[in-house]
């Protein structure tokens, strides 16, 4: 396979709220780019991207798919995300390994509550950035209102590139502020473009946003500042060349605008995606840590360096089992080679690599520094490890994963199924980080955890469909949480004898408060002069998070607590690594029950979109059900309510804002964070659980 430059590599990802376009933009970009030979379209089931059965019936994307294509001379590696927030995980792990994103957003709908989570997301990984305002041609739409908020909401440094020309259903074409140009598109496939002037009507316009999109420029570049103060004429190279730059250093957006469902505008898109998204050598190289030495190390971009990939995504495939998704950062790897999962310290083989393209598979024998490909044939890697070469060692930073907040109980219909259905569990955790699969003692039953109740309805479907495994399923429960109020100081000792030889552990821990809430269980080793053998201490941390899957009020896991071990004692012959494993958990347990535990909920950030007359009754319902309402806001003919309600008031809300606004209504939300469970509701739960574990394993 002839090698690519790096300088012609883009890898992008399209990222936006649900509903916005983002597959069918996706979609477009395959048939102009000529690897595809007719339109897919989501509505149909037909779309390439969405290839799984459960997003072609639902209509919605569900798992990041991966392509390549080409773009003049740009070789393109292209992630389509969902916009679901139960599927934000394939959103984190695509922009930690992208360059660069297409933001796309509804003219309708502006900026909406995912989009501002997916540009959050952007934000912490510094993925520069790209806006497309799509559906233009839809009634309501509004280009310039789509970029005041971004401005608003966002808070980033947006101006028009383009304008639309043409309102509504009259959308005909594109004002292109930069070389003052209009494109209009003659044929429905959008292939047939005419390159007009500008007509004079539309020029008071284009004058006003072309000197807005030259401001927003020249705060962020010197010589565009200095020729614009001059009143000079700036050539179009050096406005694109300063735009880039902008977009690079994540200092200046350009908005662009379309309709990709009537192929209108996605091949501008794609000259902005060359023209101005980064590619692999235009981005500050990834920082990694040497494990032996602890320092970081930059990995800069040359296929001459070491080989260093990450895996950002493991898939499951009925015909070659686990495929393994990579960005390669450096060097290059060839299939039949030896690799080094530095994460696990394991040596993997590399049997066969693939490029994506949706779930088809293309064999190519090698991948090189700047690529997204897929392994096959290796055995114990999972998500965000690193991978690299035998004689040089690093390890990039680990993702961070979203912690679940529903959760069911699931058994199988028989006996025979038992087995089957542990395996398909395991699988699809390993496939998906945010989906936790935990087993209760006290009531014997196996818990499956998500991000919301559409993620679970998915994994049981497929576990039904795709593993041909028979089960029953309990209703949704809320994931609450467990955590302390005070800090306390704790002993565990663990004395067994029964005769021969014994066992005896004791350690003294202090634990406390988190300072920041969701950094979770963290363990620290202050011990002194040797009163807890070094090669014990390792157990101990083991018995605390052990315990720490679950609390003592309700059996719910235990988060942000610091754990910290300062004194413990030892028996020259008894003492083990059981022993004080033993005695962390005996320690953790005890300081949990004297520290003022606490039940914590999750709380969702919602967004309700209601019609005026409607918007008291709305209103009362959220107040009955616990929500604090953090805002009202007008869009359009529509008023917009955001709230922060718990998670536990809003199962099956869906159906209660139709009957509420004759099915008018329409609502978004998104895990926001924990807070404490309110004492009175917090007594029936404790109450609940405790009187007995068999009410829990009711079964539908």
């Amino acid at each position: 396979m002839e090698k690519i430059p790096l300088d012609k590599i883009r890898n992008i990802g399209i990222i936006a709220h649900i509903d916005a376009g983002k597959t069918t933009t996706s979609e477009r970009v395959l048939f102009y780019t000529g690897r595809n030979y007719k339109l897919g379209e989501v509505h149909e089931g037909t779309a390439t991207m969405d290839w799984m059965v459960q997003e072609q019936e639902r209509g919605i994307t569900i798992t990041a798919a991966a392509t390549t294509c080409t773009w003049k001379d740009i070789h393109i590696n292209l992630i389509d995300t969902p916009g679901h927030v139960d599927f934000t995980i394939e959103v984190e792990r695509s922009l930690k390994v992208l360059d660069g994103a297409v933001v796309v957003f509804c003219g309708v709908g502006g900026v909406e509550p995912q989009s501002e989570t997916v540009w959050r997301q952007a934000d912490r990984y510094g993925v520069p950035r790209i806006a497309f305002v799509n559906k233009m041609d839809r009634v309501g739409s509004n280009f310039l209102e789509a970029i005041d908020q971004m401005h608003k909401r966002l808070g980033t440094n947006a101006a028009p590139i383009q304008l639309p020309y043409g309102k509504d259903a009259e959308f005909k074409g594109i004002i292109d502020l930069i070389e003052k140009k209009l494109i209009y598109f003659k044929d429905d496939l959008g292939k047939e473009v005419e390159i007009k002037d500008i007509p004079a009507e539309a020029m008071p316009e284009v004058e006003k946003q072309r000197t807005i999109m030259l401001e927003r420029l020249a705060e962020v570049d010197d010589k565009i500042m200095e020729d614009y103060l001059h009143g000079k004429d700036i050539p179009v190279a050096v406005l694109k060349e300063a735009i880039r730059k902008g977009v690079i250093a994540n200092k200046f957006v350009p908005v662009l605008c379309g309709s990709a469902f009537k192929n209108k505008g996605v091949q501008l898109v794609l000259d902005a995606v060359k023209d101005y998204l980064p590619s692999p050598i235009d981005v500050p190289p990834i920082k990694g840590t040497n494990p032996e030495t602890g320092e970081f190390e930059e990995i800069k971009a040359s296929e001459k360096a070491p080989f260093c990939a990450l895996c950002f995504k493991v898939a499951t495939d009925p015909y070659v089992g686990k495929i393994f998704f990579i960005r390669v950062y450096s060097g290059t790897i060839s299939s039949g080679t030896y690799i080094y999962n530095a994460s696990k310290r394991e040596r993997e083989r590399v049997t066969k690599i693939v490029k994506m393209h949706a779930n088809r598979q293309e064999v190519v024998e090698s991948v090189s520094c700047g690529e997204i490909a897929a392994l096959v044939g290796l055995k114990d890697t999972k998500t965000g490890e690193t991978l690299c070469t035998e004689n040089n060692h690093i390890l990039i930073e680990a993702m961070r994963f979203p912690e679940p907040v529903i959760q069911q109980a699931i058994e199988p219909a028989s006996k025979d199924a038992q087995e089957k259905l542990g395996l398909a569990l395991h699988k699809l955790e390993d496939e998906d980080p945010s989906f936790r699969v935990t087993y209760n003692q006290e009531t014997g039953q196996t818990l499956i955890a998500g991000m919301g109740q559409l993620h679970l309805e998915i994994i049981i479907d497929r576990i039904l469909r795709e593993f041909n495994v028979e089960a029953q399923v309990g209703q949704p429960q809320v994931a609450y949480r467990e955590t302390l109020t005070k800090k306390v100081r704790a002993v565990g000792k663990f004395i067994s004898q029964s005769g021969g030889r014994g066992q005896y552990g004791h350690c003294v821990v202090e634990m406390e408060p988190q300072e920041t809430p969701g950094t979770g269980i963290t363990f620290e080793d202050k011990i002194k002069s040797g009163a807890i053998p070094r090669e014990f201490i390792p157990a101990v941390k083991q018995g605390v998070f052990g315990a720490a899957k679950s609390g003592v009020l309700a059996g719910y896991p235990v988060t942000d607590v610091k754990v910290i071990l300062v004194d413990g004692s030892f028996h020259e012959v008894d003492s083990s690594e059981l022993a004080f494993q033993m005695a962390g958990s005996l320690a953790f347990n005890e300081g949990l029950k004297k520290a003022g535990p606490v039940l914590l909920e999750p709380i969702m950030d919602m967004e309700v979109i209601v019609p005026e007359e409607f918007m008291g009754q709305v209103i009362g319902d959220l107040s009955s059900r616990r929500a604090k309402i953090i805002s009202l806001a007008q869009r359009l003919n529509l008023r917009t309510i955001r709230a922060n309600i718990p998670l536990a008031e809003v199962f099956n809300y869906a159906t209660i804002i139709r009957s509420l606004t004759q099915g008018r209504a329409s609502y978004t939300m998104e895990p926001s964070f924990y807070t404490e469970v309110p004492a009175h509701i917090a007594e029936k739960i404790v109450t609940g659980y405790a009187a007995s574990g068999s009410t829990r394993k009711s079964f539908r």
